[in-house]
């Protein structure tokens, strides 16, 4: 093989290998994006000051992606570089305007990341107890709560009245919400 051959060859492999990288942080980021808006929107007084943290985060994110251990647990690692980049900008701000000390953020970092483990496990019991109802009722719940949909239709549909359709969510409601709690009471227990 040649030289000139070689060089394309590495050139190629190294290609692909940021596109694998790039392809890897994107979906990493994007399935946790949401959460880690959330932690920083806790942080900070606005959702606009939270979307320039953000973006700054994101950045860090990337430009450190290369130190991620992929045994690890992304969200984690990202809300360590979001807590420190709030904490930056808030050293920034306070130039400019009161706001809260550090060791307040850190308190409220600690207390999102642990609030967020706590919603995480109860959507996963959500979803746990909404598998146990019967389909057709699970199909009329997701309906209901479509944006498009019309109570009046559903109702229709179901054999209820309007009245009679909402007393139903109702109770679907409170079913679903016991079965969570019951489980995470089990869990505790155990």
């Amino acid at each position: 093989m040649s030289r000139q051959t070689e060089r394309v060859s590495r050139g190629a492999e190294r290609f692909v290998e940021t596109m694998n990288r790039h392809e890897k942080f994107l979906r990493l980021f994007t399935a946790n994006e949401p959460a880690i808006r959330a932690f920083v929107r806790n942080l900070v007084p606005s959702r606009v000051d939270a979307d320039d943290v953000l973006q700054e985060v994101a950045i860090v994110l990337w430009n450190k992606f290369d130190e991620f251990r992929f045994d690890g647990d992304f969200r984690t690692w990202a809300y360590g570089i979001a807590k420190f980049k709030v904490l930056s900008w808030i050293r920034d701000q306070k130039r400019d305007r009161l706001m809260l000390a550090n060791d307040v953020v850190e308190m409220i970092a600690t207390d999102s990341h642990h609030m967020d483990h706590r919603l995480q496990r109860q959507r996963e019991l959500l979803e746990f107890c909404f598998q146990k109802v019967p389909l057709r009722d699970r199909e009329l719940l997701l309906q209901a709560y479509q944006s498009d949909s019309m109570i009046q239709d559903l109702a229709l549909s179901s054999g209820r009245t309007v009245a009679g359709f909402y007393q139903w969510l109702y109770r679907m409601r409170q079913l679903l919400q016991e079965c969570v709690h019951r489980e995470l009471a089990r869990e505790a227990s155990l």
